[in-house]
């Protein structure tokens, strides 16, 4: 990237960037959140923006001004991480981008990468509605989705097509169990990874494999126990694949037990791992008990930040760690990277601050990186658990 321009270096540009985002950021909070996202129930909120993600991404004057005026660039940002080089370490988390609808306007907007899915083998309704429920007051929301898709077939050709053609941004395809009233023993789970592992090979960046979706029929057999997770990636390990692979862990495992599974992982063909899923523990918080699913944003800052230390601290440079869950500013994200974080993902943060908020971490964590004296963000990698 020695020939690119970057936003840092340009004093107008820089400032036309700035005065940009800030009035994206008051207009979001002022008038498209009152009166075009929370003013609908959260399962039409989220149709409406696949939507508008699907018309935008046809109108190539909005993408320019989209690019010109709100993709914040610069070299401190641009990282490598399992031999992937990434603009910045900034991306979407899978969960909210099912069938692959949002790569153009993403890319365009500056993010670093985006994990599509989870996808499955086989097509998945789904969990009855409502899918979701707002928790403002917690930064969150519950999420009860269950994997629904289009299936992996579909969404991996989409993918594919998506990182192809991006200008910058890297993809990644997170794979998980279909949850349908198919599902059988365990041996039948794990050719249904295997299918989708097949499809995904070689066709994006990365690849995630979910473990840990808390809302499906078939619950958690992978974390269930070592000798699971091993037979698994047994299969996985035959699957032929050049790009790296990443596993996506459940939050709420006890120590020991995450430890059994990390061992497990790290005699595979496994490059790194997403910390984490949903947060499951609903201790403290008020929330109706008849709400079904997992906890997104808030709930899971500080679990998720103290796993991404633990395991740097106990594998070191063995994984990758895409660290996930409850980051909405540069001083957090810039917290779970010193914590040991490579990678930065997120999805409540586009909801709750707005999509120009890509813009906001970046410029703000590489004034932090500045500050403090690092050259590159790959340098302050796990620099508080050395």
């Amino acid at each position: 990237m020695a020939d690119k321009t970057y936003v840092s270096e340009n004093f107008w540009h820089d400032a036309v960037n700035k005065a940009t985002t800030d009035l994206f950021t008051f207009g979001y909070k002022h008038i498209i959140q009152p009166n075009f996202v929370f003013n609908l129930p959260p399962d039409e909120a989220h149709e409406s923006m696949l939507k508008f993600c699907e018309v935008t991404k046809k109108v190539p004057p909005l993408m320019w001004a989209c690019r010109t005026m709100l993709n914040y660039s610069d070299p401190i940002l641009e990282t490598e991480v399992m031999g992937v080089q990434f603009a910045n370490p900034f991306g979407l988390s899978a969960g909210l981008d099912k069938n692959c609808d949002m790569p153009v306007l993403l890319d365009n907007a500056g993010f670093g990468f985006e994990t599509v899915g989870s996808t499955t083998s086989r097509p998945c309704q789904g969990n009855p509605k409502p899918w979701f429920h707002r928790l403002p007051e917690y930064d969150s929301m519950m999420v009860h989705v269950g994997l629904a898709n289009m299936g992996s077939d579909k969404v991996i050709d989409r993918a594919e097509q998506a990182w192809r053609s991006a200008r910058e941004m890297q993809m990644s395809v997170s794979i998980a169990r279909t949850n349908d009233d198919k599902v059988g023993d365990l041996d039948e789970g794990i050719e249904d990874y295997c299918i989708s592992m097949r499809r995904a090979a070689g066709r994006t960046a990365m690849v995630e494999v979910n473990i840990s979706c808390p809302n499906t029929t078939a619950g958690e057999p992978f974390t269930a126990s070592p000798e699971n997770l091993d037979k698994l990636f047994t299969e996985l390990d035959k699957v032929e694949r050049p790009q790296p692979t990443l596993v996506k862990m459940p939050l709420n495992k006890p120590w020991g037990e995450m430890r059994e599974l990390l061992d497990v992982l790290a005699a595979h063909n496994v490059q790194g791992v997403s910390l984490a899923n949903l947060q499951k523990d609903r201790n403290g918080l008020d929330i109706p008990r008849d709400w079904e699913g997992g906890l997104s944003g808030g709930p899971c800052t500080r679990a998720s930040e103290a796993l991404v230390a633990q395991v740097r601290r106990a594998y070191g440079s063995r994984f990758a760690i895409a660290g996930i869950g409850g980051v909405f500013t540069a001083e957090q994200a810039y917290s779970r990277i010193r914590a040991g974080a490579d990678l930065v993902m997120f999805i409540s943060l586009l909801m709750y601050r707005g999509p120009q908020q890509i813009t906001v971490l970046k410029r703000g964590l590489a004034e932090l990186l500045r500050r403090d004296g690092f050259a590159h963000v790959s340098d302050a990698v796990g620099v508080d658990v050395e």
